[in-house]
């Protein structure tokens, strides 16, 4: 996939920083290529739920930011991405030391981008895929 933003790394990272709420949950991105982002979530007791597995909540937010990060690779500098629409499978519980998501773009059109999230969970240093999500995104024009 190309990328139409000779910053487009540099920006990507930003987005991450700038997310008061990504911030607060620990996403850290750690890998950033044209149509693919990779991130993390180092798993605190405040990311579970009430049977000590993590949180759908935590999951959603870590596939739709990296799916929005993705996305953000490949449009134009001054561009901006939000979600429109997203549908998340929750495969199995997630427990372990740490999430990890990848997010890919599906499609990259003028106006709308589809991304596909996967978030794994890792337990002992053995990754097990929790959720899936394809997140559409609108690609929003400077003010």
């Amino acid at each position: 996939m190309e990328h139409q933003n000779p910053d487009y790394l540099q920006d990507t990272e930003a987005i991450f920083t700038a997310a008061n709420f990504v911030t607060d949950l620990g996403i850290e991105p750690t890998a950033i290529r044209p149509g693919e982002v990779e991130a993390r979530l180092v798993v605190k007791s405040r990311h579970l739920q009430q049977d000590g597995v993590v949180h759908a909540g935590v999951q959603t937010t870590l596939a739709d930011h990296t799916a929005g990060a993705a996305a953000y690779t490949v449009i134009r500098k001054g561009q901006r991405v939000l979600s429109t629409g997203f549908t998340v499978h929750l495969l199995q519980t997630a427990s372990g030391e740490e999430l990890r998501c990848k997010a890919r773009v599906l499609r990259a059109g003028r106006r709308l981008i589809v991304v596909e999230s996967e978030v794994y969970a890792v337990a002992a240093g053995t990754p097990r895929l929790a959720s899936k999500a394809t997140v559409t995104l609108a690609v929003m024009e400077p003010r």
